[in-house]
């Protein structure tokens, strides 16, 4: 199993927190964090997509099938946020996964002076029907407005994937606290060396 299997959680949907297990895109050799069985069984507990109690364990096959799911969600995301279509392929392989989603009834709860759908969120009971709540969440963003404001981080050395909400919809980095912030420390670093020592008067 991993031992750097600290995941990062700054996607703002499910579906791009699973795209971001494959780290440093940027780089000609990605690092991959879903190296064995047990790293996907990890990230889909702690995801929450796995039913209490559950010990079906992701097999081999399953994390081929995981990694080809993430990376058909990432292509197709990436496209339709830029306007542009999504493979064939791709299209099929999500459709294929979501379909095998455990779907839980829609229900409707009184929130002030309206009537709101309401539905617990559904849980899968081996790691295999979790990777379909995973395809779910990714036809349900590419079929709605919040498509249009997916990111990839601004950070040179980042590229991880994420959801902008800001009322302005000009968020740059994945997390102030970790790219945003340490962008800013090197840009004024930089700049203080340019700029060269300060005159005393």
């Amino acid at each position: 199993m991993a031992t750097d299997s600290r995941w990062i959680w700054d996607g703002g949907r499910v579906c791009l927190d699973f795209a971001n297990t494959l780290r440093s895109r940027w780089r000609t050799t990605p690092v991959e964090t879903l190296r064995e069985p047990d790293d996907l069984a990890g990230w889909l507990r702690e995801a929450l997509l796995l039913a209490p109690g559950t010990t079906e364990p992701a097999t081999a096959a399953v994390l081929m099938s995981a990694r080809r799911l993430r990376e058909s969600v990432d292509r197709a995301v990436l496209a339709v946020a830029d306007g542009r279509l999504p493979t064939s392929g791709d299209v099929t392989l999500l459709n294929r996964s979501a379909a095998a989603a455990p779907r839980s009834a829609l229900q409707l709860v009184i929130n002030g002076d309206r009537l709101e759908p309401v539905g617990p969120t559904p849980l899968a009971a081996d790691p295999a029907l979790a990777l379909a709540l995973i395809a779910q969440d990714a036809v349900d963003l590419l079929l709605s407005a919040e498509i249009r404001r997916v990111r990839v981080c601004g950070a040179d050395n980042c590229a991880l994937r994420f959801l902008d909400r800001s009322p302005a919809r000009n968020r740059r980095w994945c997390s102030m606290s970790r790219c945003g912030n340490r962008t800013k420390v090197r840009l004024h670093q930089v700049r203080a060396r340019q700029s060269g020592p300060t005159k005393e008067t």
